[in-house]
């Protein structure tokens, strides 16, 4: 079948590689990346914030947490996008922003040069990450035993201090395997905001099919770069997640080469072994 894919003329894979490392293409690739990074910085501070503020003895500002996880949860992203690149048609051009209750007005903003098609996708991307990075944080919170909570206390710590130096550094055991997947996640969900015409990856290779009418090969191009950096960024997981398993376990789980080398090992060991003396082979003739 492998072979049937890398033959077949239909594929036109000699389009495909004229397309793969075009400038169009890597400019795609590189405001995918950026968008990438941008929004789950965002969305980590913010979940971080909203698990803490869920977690909160105060009801005000844990049902302020809930609120804002219940909303960007419960929306598509694919909406979120569309809202925050037409915002202005709900705050105007020209949006006020002053003192709640008063009538004091301490500046205007241009909403028009500030929600752009980057800033529209960045927040939307960003906001919706955080509502699900809240509940990563928050179980990652939940798992650290609350004695090292009442420990803490009892040597004089206070909360925000206890939750800084001894929770969250155990829970990032808890948090950083999911929070690899969500960031593998947001990479793919970056072809989204193609629907406000941001040039990312996607984009930029249907701007080059609407023109040439080579649909599929420029699909491939697109989901290649895909494939190579959800790669890359699950190699890094890995290797994140290894150094911060150092503390639960004896040894750290091998890596990839290194289950590679002790197989290859094992392999020359069985073939250069000598017969069993109990084998058919092994046995002393008489």
């Amino acid at each position: 079948m492998m072979y049937g894919v890398v033959t077949s003329p239909r594929f036109e894979w000699h389009i495909v590689g004229h397309y793969f490392l075009s400038h169009e293409i890597l400019s795609g690739l590189v405001l995918t990346l950026e968008l990438t990074a941008l929004a789950m910085a965002v969305g980590i501070f913010l979940g971080v914030l909203a698990a803490v503020m869920r977690l909160s003895p105060a009801p005000v500002v844990s049902w302020a947490s809930w609120l804002y996880i219940w909303f960007f949860r419960g929306t598509p992203v694919y909406v979120q996008i569309i809202l925050w690149y037409n915002i202005t048609s709900l705050t105007g051009p020209h949006p006020a922003f002053g003192i709640p209750f008063t009538h004091l007005v301490l500046f205007h903003a241009n909403a028009n040069s500030l929600i752009t098609t980057f800033t529209a996708a960045l927040l939307a991307l960003g906001l919706n990450e955080g509502a699900y990075m809240a509940e990563i944080v928050r179980a990652g919170i939940i798992s650290v035993d609350p004695g090292q909570t009442e420990a803490s206390q009892a040597l004089g710590m206070t909360r925000l201090q206890t939750m800084r130096l001894i929770v969250l550094p155990q829970a990032m055991r808890v948090i950083i395997p999911p929070t690899g997947n969500e960031l593998i996640s947001m990479l793919k969900t970056t072809s989204l905001v193609s629907v406000i015409a941001e040039t990312e990856l996607l984009f930029s290779a249907q701007k080059i099919y609407d023109v040439t009418y080579q649909v599929l090969p420029l699909l491939i191009v697109a989901s290649l770069w895909y494939l190579i950096c959800t790669s890359v960024l699950s190699i890094g997981q890995f290797y994140v997640e290894r150094h911060f398993a150092r503390g639960a376990t004896r040894e750290p789980p091998p890596t990839p080469f290194q289950r590679f080398r002790a197989l290859l090992t094992r392999n020359m060991t069985t073939f250069h072994a000598p017969p069993s003396q109990f084998s058919p082979m092994g046995r002393e003739h008489r």
